[in-house]
C-alpha cells in the first residue's frame, strides 16, 4: 500500500481519495510547479498481474484521448513495474453515490438539471468518439458543489463496433457492468452502441431522483432477468414532485428494445430542455 507524503513517479502522495479491490486514488502534487493531480495506483499485489495492468492502461489510454469539460483528463501514464499508474486532472468534490448516501436530496434537487444536462454532454462527447461508457452509475460521475459535472471511470469502457465482419467476428465473453444500471444488450453481450449508455444515465436519473434503484432482486441472476423483462413503476410513482413528462422520458430511455429509447444523447439533451423535471420548478435552462 502506498503512503501519503511517498513520491512516485516524480508526484507526493497527499490524500488518499478512494480504496478500489484493485486500486487506489490519490491527490498528488507535482514539487516543481505544485499543481494539484490525481493519481490512479494499482495496489502492489495488482502491479504484477498482466489483467490488471492491461485494463488500467486501457482505461488511461482512452481517459488520455478525451478532452471535454465534462469528462476527467487523464494526462500522463506511467508503466512502471513496480507502481503502475495514470494521472488525472484534479477535480475536488465527490461522486453522486456519496450525495445519495447523505440522503442530501435538496442539493440534487437543486442541482438536477445542470447535473443532468452536464452527464449527458460528456456521454454524447464520449459516444461521438467511438466509445460506450459501460458503467454509467452515479457512483461514476463526479459533482461539486456548484453543480459541475464530470464522467469518470473507463475501465470498461468500450470501442463501438459495427458491421456485419464484427458480429460474426467477435467471442461472447462475461458481461461486465453494474447489474442495476446494465441495459438489456449490455446483459445479453451483444454488441454495444451509445443507446446503452442512455438506459444507464436514465437508471442513474431514476435514482437520482427517488432514492431507489429502478429494480431489485432476491439474487443478481434475478435482478438481470428483471432488467431484462419487467417494465419499471414512473420515478413520479415514488416521488410526486416529478413531472409526468420527465417520468415519460425516463421510461423511454429505459426502453427494453434500444431502438425504443432516444437515438443519441443528442435527442436526451433537446427532451430535456423542453420539459421540467419538478413541478415546482420555475425557470427552464434553454442554454
Amino acid at each position: 500500500m502506498a503512503d501519503v507524503n511517498e513520491l512516485i513517479g516524480g508526484y507526493k502522495l497527499r490524500t488518499l481519495l478512494q480504496t478500489g479491490q484493485t486500486s487506489q486514488v490519490f491527490e498528488v502534487v507535482e514539487p516543481h510547479s505544485n499543481r494539484h493531480f490525481a493519481m490512479k495506483l494499482l495496489l502492489p499485489e495488482a502491479a504484477g498481474e498482466p489483467e490488471q495492468r492491461r485494463t488500467l492502461f486501457s482505461e488511461a489510454e482512452i481517459g488520455v484521448k478525451l478532452t471535454h469539460t465534462n469528462v476527467i483528463r487523464i494526462v500522463k501514464v506511467n508503466r512502471s513495474i513496480e507502481s503502475p499508474h495514470f494521472i488525472m486532472e484534479f477535480f475536488p468534490s465527490g461522486s453522486l453515490r456519496l450525495r445519495l448516501q447523505g440522503k442530501d436530496t435538496k442539493f440534487i434537487r437543486e442541482h438536477a438539471r445542470k447535473i443532468f444536462k452536464e452527464a449527458a454532454t460528456g456521454l454524447a462527447y464520449m459516444n461521438a468518439m467511438g466509445y460506450v461508457h459501460c458503467d454509467v452509475k452515479p457512483d461514476n460521475i463526479l459533482v461539486n458543489s456548484i453543480g459541475d459535472t464530470k464522467i469518470i471511470d473507463f475501465a470498461i469502457t468500450k470501442r463501438v463496433k459495427s458491421g456485419f465482419l464484427s458480429r460474426i467476428m467477435r467471442r461472447k465473453t462475461k458481461p461486465q457492468g453494474t447489474p442495476s444500471f446494465m441495459s438489456p444488450e449490455q446483459i445479453r453481450d451483444d454488441l454495444l452502441d451509445g443507446r446503452a449508455d442512455i438506459y444507464s444515465y436514465a437508471c442513474t436519473l431514476y435514482e437520482l431522483t427517488t432514492g431507489k434503484k429502478p429494480f431489485t432482486g432476491s439474487s443478481q441472476g434475478d435482478l438481470l432477468s428483471r432488467q431484462m423483462v419487467e417494465k419499471p413503476a414512473p420515478p413520479s410513482y415514488h416521488n410526486k414532485d416529478l413531472t409526468d413528462e420527465f417520468a415519460a422520458l425516463v421510461i423511454k430511455m429505459m426502453a427494453k428494445k434500444r431502438e425504443d429509447r432516444p437515438a443519441n444523447f443528442h435527442e436526451v439533451l433537446i427532451a430535456l430542455r423542453k420539459i421540467k423535471i419538478y413541478k415546482d420548478e420555475r425557470v427552464i435552462d434553454e442554454g
